[in-house]
């Protein structure tokens, strides 16, 4: 959650650290900081509450050049949004930034007597006065000491007082990515901060120490035995990470969601076949399996919904969908014969990577969905099917929810085709639906201007909103909600709507917002008549139907079509107008749309 920026060298250390925390905003924070050594070889710090630009001005007022440095914005989670809580922190001989949690950090605090010598209400710093206590001159040994104390997850960034031009870093659960050029060597939390100064990278290995010098990037397990990470390469430019014209990046990555689902499908297409001979994704995992179990959080588990609406009826076998934090302490029924699909964005979120673990103790096959190669996720997993997205800066996920939903509409397919659930036939029109869903979201892109002037008029002048639907429209509802929440702070939920009458419908006042989605065919009637009954007690209904939908006058306030396309597939021109919807009330309410308040793009803590 926390970004982590960290570079020795021969470039300048403060432009780089400051650019490095800029590309990492998105990811969500309240505090920013520094730590670079002097000419004198002394580490010199400023931190403060607020944005990185806040942070820049003070910085322009350092005389000197530094060559190396350490950067960081912070999420709280120990502690309030306050000056001494911002990292770095310093104690003794140690300077030290952190991403994650340390659980056993009261503990520490009073086994090592650090009560009079703590300046700030957090966990880091506890850390960092620890490791000062270990340390004697060497920094791997004392570093080998702390990770042998600490319960919980860390990404750590460290300077010793008396190693200048040095950078050791260690992580446990949280990311961290390091890459060695000819302008010195580089570590971040994200892909993002490195993309403007080399292509090549390495994902830092867990439990496993960086030494970082101007010249070297040296790795060492924790018998200072020398490792050699596998390099991996990016394959998108700098430019994907770039707003190019676009006001936010939500707008931005909204628009590219089409070329995304493209680049997600095309490649394991084989003569209409889905194909994931290039993926190593073997058949039998399809075959063996008597129930398949879903595990993501928020967006990535409101794709998983989608799936398992669309995978029982056609699998015909039983699909549970977990929300991951929830996951490890409901003992879970999977075995050997439960395929478990695991899906996130970044593959580094901790809860899903927590019950990624727990599926593997229990004897499980793991199927990972996500979109940054090399992530925790994706290298704990037995297979992978990597989505390509490309990077995703908003906050509020919008692509990488497009190209989830193709990677599982794929699976299913798969496994319905290799199972004997549907024809070679079949399979193959499935997947021209699927492809047909494309241009569709292309139609929808194209009535931004119409859904910014007609829905947003009356959305943002009220405090809630509900969207309604049945089946897999119920499904595509529950993203809805959450789009519109986080990013608006409108109250929403969603709701089946047929249940509605259970108790929901006493909510409904005069002028509420309701969004009702009326795709499915074989509910329309049924869903048409549970909007009369919301209608009839004076919501503003804005409903989403199908372009060939006959809907009597007055069922709704507001009618956005959709194109014609098979009622499988149209979650994806619908979450391209939830988007948008959700988009706009954020642009009318004046908030920060890629950026919404207490939330961060990568969840990293528990």
């Amino acid at each position: 959650m926390c970004g982590i920026i960290g570079y020795t060298g021969p470039l300048d250390a403060k432009k780089i650290l400051l650019d490095g925390l800029s590309g990492l905003e998105y990811r969500g924070y309240d505090s920013a900081g520094i730590a670079m050594f002097n000419m004198d070889s002394r580490i010199e710090l400023i931190k403060h509450v607020g944005k990185v630009s806040v942070l820049r001005e003070s910085l322009e007022m350092k005389k000197g050049t530094f060559h190396c440095g350490i950067g960081h914005t912070r999420w709280a989670t120990h502690g309030g949004v306050t000056d001494a809580n911002a990292h770095p922190h310093q104690a003794g001989a140690v300077t030290l930034i952190h991403n994650g949690i340390i659980e056993n950090y009261h503990q520490l605090t009073q086994e090592f007597q650090l009560e009079d010598k703590l300046q700030s209400q957090t966990d880091s710093e506890v850390a960092a006065w620890v490791l000062n206590a270990l340390y004697t001159g060497d920094p791997l040994e004392a570093i080998k000491k702390l990770t042998g104390l600490l319960e919980g997850s860390y990404g750590f960034c460290i300077m010793f007082k008396d190693r200048p031009g040095e950078i050791y870093a260690l992580r446990s659960v949280s990311p961290l990515v390091a890459a060695y050029t000819h302008s010195g060597a580089m570590i971040a939390s994200d892909l993002t901060a490195l993309i403007p100064y080399t292509k090549e990278y390495f994902v830092v290995p867990e439990d496993c120490i960086v030494r970082m010098t101007p010249y070297k990037v040296r790795v060492y397990d924790m018998g200072f035995n020398k490792v050699e990470p596998e390099l991996l390469k990016v394959n998108w430019n700098m430019d994907a990470a770039m707003k190019n014209g676009f006001p936010h990046f939500m707008l931005k990555e909204i628009h590219e969601q089409p070329e995304a689902m493209k680049n997600t499908i095309l490649p394991r297409l084989n003569k209409g076949l889905a194909d994931f001979t290039e993926d190593h994704i073997p058949d039998d995992i399809f075959l063996k399996c008597s129930k398949i179990h879903i595990i993501a959080c928020g967006t990535a588990m409101h794709a998983g919904m989608v799936a398992r609406a669309l995978m029982e009826p056609q699998l015909r076998l039983p699909v549970t969908v977990s929300i991951a934090s929830e996951f490890r302490y409901e003992e879970p029924l999977i075995d050997e014969k439960t395929l478990v699909i695991i899906i996130s964005q970044s593959g580094e979120t901790i809860d899903t990577l927590a019950a990624l673990r727990l599926a593997h103790e229990c004897g499980s096959t793991t199927l990972a969905i996500v979109n940054v190669k090399g992530s925790t996720i994706a290298r704990e997993s037995d297979y992978v099917l990597y989505t390509h997205a490309g990077p995703e800066i908003a906050v509020a996920s919008t692509k990488a929810y497009s190209v989830q939903l193709a990677a599982l509409y794929m699976i299913c397919c798969k496994m319905a085709y290799t199972r004997g659930t549907c024809t070679k036939q079949e399979a193959s029109d499935f997947l021209s639906g699927l492809m047909d869903a494309i241009p569709a979201m292309d139609v929808m892109i194209s009535q931004k201007e119409t859904i910014k002037r007609h829905v947003t008029t009356h959305l943002i002048h009220h405090q809630d909103a509900f969207f309604i639907g049945r089946g897999l429209d119920y499904a595509f509802s529950l993203e809805g909600a959450l789009k519109l929440k986080e990013i608006s702070y409108i109250h929403a939920e969603a709701y089946a709507a047929g249940e509605l009458k259970h108790g929901t419908i006493a909510l409904i006042s005069e002028g509420i917002p309701v969004i009702a989605i009326a795709t499915q065919d074989k509910v329309f009637a049924k869903t048409i008549s549970n909007i009369r009954e919301v209608k009839a007690r004076g919501a503003f209904v804005i409903l989403l139907t199908k372009d060939s939908a006959i809907v009597d006058e007055g069922v709704a306030d507001l009618h956005i079509r959709i194109p014609d396309i098979d009622d499988k597939f149209t979650v994806f021109p619908i979450a391209v107008a939830l988007q948008l919807i959700a988009y706009y009330a954020s642009i009318g309410k004046n908030l920060d749309v890629d950026q919404p308040r207490n939330l961060a793009k990568s969840v990293t803590v528990e």
